[in-house]
């Protein structure tokens, strides 16, 4: 009886550790995707890169915005390079931004990162992301 009272509350608490992560990562996914999309249609509307460096610096998922040639130009540590060529299959995953915005996945620094990227009007790809 102890085994079985055991195991159905083990597979409650295992249950309700799954749904508080995967509620956290929605949570978190649905954040970035907020700050790109409003990133993304005020540079639409008007508003320039150059507008949103303090978005390099928001933690914990920074935003970066990045030319088509790959010349970042916000970023928290490689604003004014080039991601084509420090990390070229970064870049590549990237560089796969639609007007209507997606997930990509690519590893940077030996840890997968997962980023919600979109291309604007004028061809700068907006971008943030999370790490696992």
């Amino acid at each position: 009886m102890k085994r079985v009272a055991f195991a159905c509350v083990t597979l409650v608490m295992g249950l309700f550790f799954v749904t508080a992560v995967f509620a956290l990562d929605q949570a978190a996914k649905d954040g970035i995707k907020n700050q790109v999309d409003e990133i993304a249609v005020a540079i639409d509307g008007g508003k320039k890169a150059d507008d949103f460096k303090s978005a390099a610096k928001k933690e914990p998922y920074y935003a970066f915005i990045m030319e088509e040639d790959g010349n970042l130009l916000v970023h928290p540590s490689l604003e004014g390079q080039s991601l084509k060529a420090k990390a070229e299959p970064v870049f590549t995953a990237v560089a796969k931004a639609t007007p209507g915005g997606l997930w990509v996945d690519y590893e940077w620094q030996g840890k997968m990162k997962h980023s919600y990227v979109r291309k604007t009007k004028s061809n700068l790809i907006v971008g943030s992301g999370y790490s696992d």
